[in-house]
């Protein structure tokens, strides 16, 4: 949760690849090396998740024709060639045997038009393929561009409970991994299609009008190829599916691994933590060679399988060109046919495996994008000119789990202008309360209002704007100190940042940095203190300059000197304003002019510091187990 006023920010974590034993910085083990794409699992609905596909394409349809017109150019163009080149080697052949029985000279003539020909066939094939490959590349990118952009929109529209079951890894793998999934495999597979297609198609026209026995003996290899593909896209399918899982398992690792390095070091986990990362990497490395290694085999078999239609072909070629059946040329059009012929089955067996990829992608991508989102907002907003601050909670009851509710019955009234502090044990539901309050989350029943008015007929954003928090986690980002504290209101001047920044007492220790309030926070901001994290904060709230703030013990990772400072500027940042305090030391909120008493979800007793002391119950036992140790165990029980 975000300690600015108005939203909530996270910063990705960088992908981690799949090579064995590979640790955080790139180092790896075993001669492992990190792939260049990551393979996709079978998806789970195929059909559906394609036909969304190409509603999504829809906006490129005009492209992709070109696209497809170019290829089916660019594949005719090189269909033609071998055919074109046959000629030209027949040509020679007869001007040879002539020379030699004195009865003609070699055409060189005419065999120069020929190579013309096949040289500028093969120019246009190969500059309608270059601007072919130009205009899906432009396609596939820009979707990918779309799907990001509707991804990190999507973010900011799934309320909290999706990020509270759901592994950073994980998400961001879905914007990482699969759309970058969706960008390689449908540029290639787009293309490889329509020119495979084709060229089947035109090579085996192109044979059939050489010779229909030759031809006949080629197509006998295309059960064998399709055989061995279908075994080997079988095996490897489940080592895909195993990999793309794994690979979000140790993301989310990575993330976790790097967001809690200092933890992790000050307890001595290194090693620990290592043997989990091996662990997972070890899975994912098992699966990614396994599939890697199937798909690599398909290339050799292949290769032999061609061979051994190379070797049918030149032998009934050989009989048919000494029965004068067919020319030489013929013969070498046909074999680079054979040739032709075979490759772009191979291509269409893997473009099945491609679209399996593209469509496992896509539709992890529409799963995030279908998430269930925030509640609708009001169809007629409430919009108040002048907020006064009452806010009372009616009522509420509230779980994660609805079968497990935290707040169970939950009534109090704050008054405008006064100083609630909420105090209770651990789990008595105090944090919860603020995250209601902001509407991170619904209450199950009841009702918050604010001003009379039920927080649920605001648009959100108009309702937090109303809220300054100062959270006990500090959420800094890699900026100046100055943008940082404008952060709180964007439309601040320097000179506003300033003066909330002695507010706050934040001015003091900043002229001690090197660049003063230019001085730009690292991406873990371990260049500034806890307690100075804790003290841009506050300035940051106190710029913002809201009705009604909210404290979760602000200032608990500062010194006892410093936190006198801040509990004046916070009393006169209070003063006026209602406020919510929530608090470990109950030294910090005598002066509230209401305490509320949590135990278990439910308010236990409610008055003033003094009120709650005279009466004897269980803030009184709260308050003196600060000075009396055996008194915690009885005051938590």
């Amino acid at each position: 949760m975000s300690d600015s006023h108005t939203t909530n920010t996270g910063r990705p974590a960088q992908n981690a690849g799949p090579a064995k034993n590979m640790r955080p910085g790139g180092m790896m083990g075993r001669g492992g090396g990190p792939m260049a794409m990551m393979k996709g699992e079978k998806a789970k609905n195929f059909k559906g998740t394609m036909k969304r596909l190409m509603v999504s394409l829809k906006p490129y349809t005009v492209r992709i024709v070109i696209v497809f017109l170019f290829a089916i150019l660019s594949t005719i163009f090189s269909i033609i060639g071998p055919k074109v080149m046959g000629n030209a080697t027949t040509v020679l052949l007869d001007g040879v045997l002539a020379t030699l029985r004195g009865t003609g000279d070699i055409d060189f003539g005419r065999i120069g038009t020929i190579l013309l020909t096949v040289l500028a066939l093969y120019v246009f094939s190969s500059l309608a393929s270059f601007i072919m490959g130009w205009i899906m590349a432009k396609v596939s990118t820009d979707l990918a561009y779309r799907f990001r952009e509707q991804i990190q929109a999507k973010i900011n529209r799934i309320p909290f409970r999706y990020f509270d079951a759901t592994t950073h890894g994980e998400t961001l793998s879905r914007i990482t991994n699969d759309v970058d999934t969706i960008n390689q495999t449908l540029n290639q597979s787009l293309t490889q299609i329509i020119t495979s297609a084709v060229t089947v198609l035109g090579v085996l026209v192109m044979m059939l009008s050489i010779d229909w026995r030759m031809t006949l003996v080629a197509l006998l290899m295309i059960p064998l190829s399709f055989g061995i593909i279908g075994f080997i896209i079988g095996k490897s399918q489940k080592f895909y599916k195993k990999q793309q899982e794994y690979l979000g398992h140790i993301n989310g690792q990575v993330e976790e691994m790097y967001g809690g390095h200092i933890v992790m070091k000050a307890f001595n986990r290194e090693e620990k933590t290592l043997k989990t990362f091996d662990a997972t990497n070890d899975t994912l490395y098992d699966a990614a060679w396994k599939s890697q290694f199937l798909t690599g085999i398909m290339m050799p078999l292949m290769n032999f399988v061609g061979n051994l239609g190379y070797v049918g072909v030149a032998v009934l070629g050989g009989w048919l060109a000494i029965k004068k059946a067919i020319t030489v040329g013929d013969i070498q059009a046909f074999i680079q046919y054979v040739r032709n012929f075979t490759q772009p089955i191979q291509q269409i067996a893997n473009i099945s495996n491609v679209l399996q990829q593209t469509a496992a992608a896509a539709e992890r991508v529409y799963e995030f994008l279908d998430e269930t989102e925030e509640s609708a907002e009001a169809s007629e907003p409430v919009e108040l000119t002048e907020v006064h601050g009452q806010v009372e909670f009616r009522n509420i009851r509230f779980g994660y789990n609805r079968d497990k509710p935290i707040i169970k019955n939950f009534s109090a009234l704050a008054k405008p202008g006064q100083k609630i502090a909420i105090v209770g044990p651990t789990g008595a539901g105090k944090t919860t309360l603020v995250k209601l309050l902001m509407r991170f989350y619904d209450v199950d029943e009841g009702a918050i209002l604010l001003d009379g008015h039920d927080i649920r007929s605001f648009r959100r954003r108009d309702l937090r704007k109303n809220f300054g928090m100062v959270l006990q986690d500090t959420w800094l980002y890699n900026d100046t100190i100055m943008e940082n504290i404008r952060y709180g209101r964007l439309d601040a001047t320097d000179e506003e940042v300033i003066a909330a920044a002695k507010a706050a007492y934040v001015d003091h220790f900043v002229h001690t940095l090197p660049e003063g309030y230019q001085m730009v926070l690292n991406e873990e901001t371990s260049n500034i203190s806890q307690g100075q994290k804790q003290l841009l904060t506050i300035a940051r709230a106190i710029l913002a300059d809201p009705p009604i703030m909210i404290l979760d013990e602000a200032t608990s990772s500062v010194d006892t000197r410093t936190e006198v400072l801040i509990q004046k500027a916070m009393d006169r940042l209070m003063h006026g304003r209602t406020s919510f305090v929530i608090a470990h030391r109950l030294s910090t909120i005598q002066n509230a002019d209401l305490i509320l008493v949590l135990r278990d979800g439910d308010i236990v007793e409610q008055g003033t510091h003094r009120e709650l002391l005279d009466r004897g119950g269980f803030y009184a036992e709260l308050y003196n187990s600060q000075f009396e140790v055996p008194a915690v165990s009885e005051a938590y029980n």
